[in-house]
C-alpha cells in the first residue's frame, strides 16, 4: 500500500507548466503558485479556554477569534473561517505531523481535525495594483482602510470560490481556490494582468 505522506505534492498548475514554476509577471504585478502548504481544517469551541490553550501549545500561536483575521507564528499561519472553524497552514509536507499532534493533544475535546491539504491550490499575487486587479473580479471592498494585512475572507473571484488572505502591505495576497478551479483562476489572472504589461 502506498503511504500518502511520501507522495510528492504537485501544484495544481504542474499539468500545464510541468516541472517549471508557475509564474506570471506584468509590469509591477507578479503571481506565482506557491508550494502546496499543509492545510488542516480545525473545528472546536472558541469559548473553551482549555481548547484554545491546548491548540496554542501545539501550534505555537493562538487561534484568531476575530472574524476574517489571521495569526502567524514561526512556521504556522491560522486563518479564521467561521465562529468555530480555522484553516491551519504549515510547511509543505508537515500535514501528517500536524494532524497527529493536534489529534493527540485534543483527544479529550469535542472537535474535528481534518487534513485538507489536497483541497486547495495557493497563488500569491503581489504588486501595487494588486487590489485594482482583484477588484475586476471580486466584490469585496479591498481598500486598505477596509482590508489590510492579516485579514482573510472566503469570497468569490470571477465565480471561483477562494480564501483570500492579505499577507503584507505591498500588497501581497494569497488566493486559495479549490484545485478544480485553479486553472480557471490562473487564466483569468493572466488575462486581467494584460493591461499592466
Amino acid at each position: 500500500m502506498v503511504d500518502a505522506a511520501t507522495l510528492p505534492r504537485a501544484g495544481a498548475m504542474a499539468r500545464i507548466f510541468g516541472a517549471a514554476e508557475a509564474a506570471l509577471e506584468a509590469g509591477p504585478l507578479t503571481v506565482w503558485e506557491m508550494p502546496v502548504p499543509a492545510q488542516i481544517n480545525l473545528r472546536g469551541d472558541p469559548g473553551d479556554k482549555a481548547f484554545l490553550d491546548t491548540v496554542r501549545g501545539v501550534l505555537g500561536c493562538a487561534l484568531p477569534l476575530e472574524p476574517n483575521r489571521s495569526v502567524t507564528g514561526e512556521e504556522i499561519t491560522v486563518l479564521w473561517l467561521g465562529p468555530d472553524e480555522w484553516l491551519v497552514l504549515g510547511k509543505p509536507g508537515s500535514e501528517g505531523d500536524l494532524v497527529a499532534k493536534l489529534r493527540g493533544a485534543l483527544s479529550a475535546f469535542h472537535c474535528a481535525v481534518t487534513d485538507v491539504t489536497g483541497n486547495r491550490a495557493q497563488f500569491r499575487l503581489s504588486g501595487v495594483p494588486a487590489r485594482l486587479l482583484l477588484a475586476k473580479g471580486c466584490s469585496l471592498d479591498l481598500h486598505p482602510s477596509q482590508f489590510g494585512p492579516g485579514q482573510c475572507a472566503q469570497t468569490l473571484v470571477v465565480r471561483a470560490g477562494v480564501i483570500l488572505h492579505q499577507v503584507d502591505e505591498a500588497p501581497t495576497f494569497d488566493l486559495m481556490p479549490r484545485r478544480s478551479f485553479a486553472e480557471y483562476l490562473w487564466h483569468w489572472l493572466q488575462d486581467a494582468m494584460a493591461e499592466y504589461r
